[in-house]
């Protein structure tokens, strides 16, 4: 390895020009391992050994610039724009970017995505690193938008310069990336052909072809949706997932890469949520925290168990929320979910259930998403803050929602109590009018009724369905001539079949796991010390 010497030249180990023999041993051989497409040797270099050289070399500062590891790489263009990739991530993972990093960091990702889309590049990446690709685009677009909406922050030079950057992450510019990342890929059409089966199968990886736009434009789905999400256009986030069906777990990807799976489920239980389709959003909430309680133990040295733990709080959030709002949802919870929802949050529900909107607002600033402005803020209003107005306007929006359900647990109270009742009788125990207990009982059977999925990969379908434990209708009495409210009560008989079933299915689990175990040869473990 004459190559990378210990000659430093003019650079004294604290120079920021300095470049350690090891770094520039792992860039080489990272190099190498990605021209010989050896993806079990790139998920390890990327994986384990970048974040070994990072706590030990970079821990608080940036990994040196590509001109200083080119001539390592021969000047390989691709592998060049790789490279700043992590660069840039890394920087924003342990540093502060300033608006020209920010700036850099797009055209980077221009500069890639570009050559991907209009190249013919063969070569194969690990999925868990393109995925981190496209997580990290968002993130640093999120990111951007953020710091853009604080102007009472910036200095006058800084605020002249964003108004020349109007095109960097430029909600429009990201939302074309991504949306041709898909349409390149051709991912909608192999999905529509066969459910996704050989994708699912093969990991992606097809023989003698290349896994990294056909990956790419599966992710850009899943960000596609969590775009749309924190810009509040919830119908059009829940359609751009198309054609994944992530509610049939047969031939579903995404659980294969942890970070993709909680994204997805995460942002589409939220839509589902905001746009009152109760039923669904808690169905999509209990199948990510079932997925979560079974795969967390494996992620525990993972750089991401933290932000997995995280969300896994925020669900158990949203999951109260929508129960709170649907009470006949808790009966499509797993048994350990809904024992832990308890656990958590079962005195904030019986709060929420009794109308205290302080607890919404409480549990919904917590677990919602940043949300961002798609438009730049006016640079010449230095005390607004756009982005307290996007998550402002979201909230008021969801507040509005439980405000307008506040007096239906009291009337739900009442209908449970009487197998009918005349309307004047029940207009008193409520001290209201008639005409607003009309308008009232309208509003009970409004809510109730929820658009709720029933199969296929279009996650906006679905059927009108009652999400209530009690109905009711109007009706005259012919004796007394008055007009009368008829409960008639919908007694939900539990059925074991799917219990026992489910927990048969842990059960073989379980054992297949210990078998394989069993089984497998013990190998020594292998030290690498940097």
């Amino acid at each position: 390895m004459a190559a990378f010497g210990g000659n430093y030249g003019e650079y004294g180990m604290d120079s920021p020009y300095f470049v350690p023999d090891i770094v520039k041993q792992f860039v080489f051989y990272f190099y190498r391992h990605i021209r010989e497409r050896n993806i079990p040797e790139i998920q390890s270099m990327y994986e384990v050994s970048f974040l070994k050289l990072s706590e030990r070399y970079y821990k608080t500062t940036s990994w040196p610039v590509v001109d200083l590891i080119s001539d390592v790489v021969d000047q390989d263009h691709v592998f060049c724009l790789l490279y700043k990739e992590m660069y840039f991530r890394h920087l924003y993972a342990r540093c502060t970017p300033d608006l020209r990093q920010r700036c850099e960091s797009w055209d980077n990702y221009c500069d890639l995505f570009g050559l991907l889309l209009h190249s013919n590049v063969n070569m194969q990446l690990p999925n868990i690193w393109l995925w981190d690709m496209v997580d990290e685009f968002i993130y640093q677009f999120q990111s951007f938008c953020q710091y853009r909406g604080k102007i009472s922050q910036k200095s006058p030079e800084e605020l002249e310069l964003l108004k020349k950057c109007d095109k960097v992450w430029n909600v429009l510019e990201v939302l074309n990336v991504l949306q041709a990342l898909v349409d390149k890929s051709g991912i909608t059409a192999e999905f529509e052909a066969d459910g996704g089966a050989k994708f699912f199968a093969s990991e992606g990886y097809y023989p003698s072809q290349s896994n990294v736009l056909r990956m790419l434009g599966y992710f850009s789905l899943v960000g596609l949706l969590r775009v749309h999400t924190l810009i509040g256009d919830y119908h059009s986030a829940l359609s751009a997932v198309y054609p994944i069906n992530f509610n049939e777990r047969t031939n579903l990807f995404a659980p294969k890469i942890a970070g993709c799976n909680i994204a997805l489920f995460y942002y589409s239980g939220f839509c589902y949520l905001m746009m009152r389709r109760y039923m669904d959003a808690a169905r999509t909430f209990n199948n990510v925290l079932m997925y979560i309680n079974r795969v967390k133990q494996y992620h525990q040295r993972s750089a991401q168990y933290d932000q997995i733990l995280k969300k896994n709080e925020q669900m158990y959030a949203l999951l109260a929320i929508t129960v709170a709002l649907c009470p006949a949802a808790q009966k499509l919870l797993d048994e350990n979910v809904s024992t832990q929802l308890r656990e958590r949050n079962s005195e904030k529900i019986s709060r929420m259930s009794r109308g205290e909107s302080s607890v919404y607002d409480e549990l919904f600033s917590y677990a919602c998403p940043k949300f961002i402005t798609a438009t730049p803020p006016s640079y010449d209003n230095p005390a607004v803050n756009t982005n307290q107005q996007a998550y402002r306007t979201q909230l008021n929006l969801f507040l509005q929602e439980v405000k307008s359900t506040q007096t239906l647990p009291l009337l739900k109270q009442y209908l449970i109590l009487y197998s009918s009742i005349s309307m004047q009788k029940l207009a008193s125990l409520m001290d209201i009018e008639v005409a607003d207990l009309r308008t009232h009982l309208a509003c009970l059977k409004n809510k109730t009724y929820n658009l709720r999925w029933t199969g296929g990969a279009d996650a906006t379908a679905g059927s009108f369905t009652s999400a209530s434990d009690i109905d009711f209708y109007l009706d005259v009495d012919p004796e007394s001539g008055r007009e009368m409210v008829i409960v008639s009560d919908s007694v939900h008989t539990r059925h074991h079949a799917e219990f026992l079933a489910r927990h048969i299915t842990k059960f073989e689990d379980i054992i297949r796991d210990l078998e394989a175990q069993a089984a497998a040869p013990q190998k020594p473990t292998l030290a690498i010390a940097y």
